[in-house]
């Protein structure tokens, strides 16, 4: 059983290496997200949000169901590690 659990993770491992070329490399100015997105984001954002902050704008007002579901599903984690880890009182019987 633990070869096949290795024979996955590293196929796994050599599909992320393999799917990492397409990737634009880290700061490219050429990139689709720095030719499209964050220009309108740095026009837009003061106009439409009336938010002074860039950064404050994309995740309140343009991504704000995302980060809301980000935010829900990180709340319900630590909800449930709690409720894990709470030790049950022994009964005083």
């Amino acid at each position: 059983m633990k070869w096949l659990a290795l024979i996955i993770v590293l196929l796994f491992g050599a599909l992320l290496l393999y799917a990492e070329e397409d990737l634009p490399r880290y700061g490219d100015p050429e990139a689709p997200a720095n030719l499209h997105v964050s220009p309108y984001y740095i026009e837009k954002s003061l106009e439409e949000t009336d938010t002074p902050n860039i950064v404050t704008a994309v995740l309140a007002d343009y991504r704000g169901y995302d980060t809301f579901g980000e935010t829900t599903v990180i709340f319900t984690a630590g909800v449930v590690c709690i409720l894990l880890l709470m030790k049950e009182k022994p009964d005083d019987n």
